[in-house]
């Protein structure tokens, strides 16, 4: 799982629930800016993850299980039990 795995699943769960990630967060109860593209790397270039917390909160919001999410990684993510 990598950094870029957890947004690009973010970006496809907000789009498969037909919402932009900022309603995506607002739906969730989060600060309407959480998931913008602007606060996914520090000004130092370091990465940002989403927090547990705001990914429980989407899941909770949408009625989605983390098994559900995960589907949404990248293409070429490793799933679990493939090699």
């Amino acid at each position: 799982m990598t950094h870029s795995d957890v947004w690009y699943a973010i970006d496809n769960f907000a789009s498969l629930h037909n919402m932009s990630c900022s309603g995506l967060a607002k739906y969730s109860g989060l600060d309407p800016t959480t998931f913008n593209k602007s606060k996914r790397w520090s000004k130092y270039g370091q990465p940002r993850w989403p927090s547990t917390n705001s990914i429980a909160k989407i899941l909770n919001a949408t009625g989605c299980s983390l098994n559900d999410f995960i589907k949404y990684f990248a293409p070429n993510a490793k799933q679990p039990g493939l090699h």
